[in-house]
């Protein structure tokens, strides 16, 4: 999967807890990843022929789990891209008008939105550990 943005929560809970545990810790980086990878599949993406949702897809690995696209135009969505105008696009029927088309961040708001949601099962899971 191209391009990286990373999901971390406090480190120093994330430090705590896998020292406490490091299946817990594995634990919680699988269940919130699967979550924005659920999101993503759920309307988190944007949709215009359904293959950039399709490309979706989660490695389930323990504290190094990935969630990603596959789509070669992924970031191009994501980030913004430049485009000539005037150039013709037969899958479009019609020729380019703007010379930039501005970043959708998706990926990056999914993750946002987990962030506190990290926080909150770091925190759970060193209660649950009796720290």
């Amino acid at each position: 999967m191209a391009g990286t943005i990373t999901l971390q929560g406090d480190r120093q809970l994330a430090a705590a807890l896998r020292r406490l545990s490091q299946a817990d810790f594995d634990k919680v980086v699988q269940d919130n990843m699967r979550q924005i990878y659920n999101r993503g599949k759920r309307g988190g993406t944007p949709v215009d022929s359904g293959e950039l949702v399709a490309s979706l897809g989660f490695t389930p690995d323990g504290g190094e789990s990935e969630v990603g696209y596959t789509k070669e135009y992924a970031p191009h969505v994501e980030y913004g891209h430049r485009q000539n105008v005037g150039q013709f696009v037969p899958k479009l029927g019609k020729r380019l008008k703007a010379s930039y088309v501005p970043g959708q961040h998706y990926l990056a708001a999914n993750v946002a939105a987990q962030g506190p949601k990290l926080h909150s099962a770091l925190k759970r899971e060193l209660r649950r550990a009796g720290t």
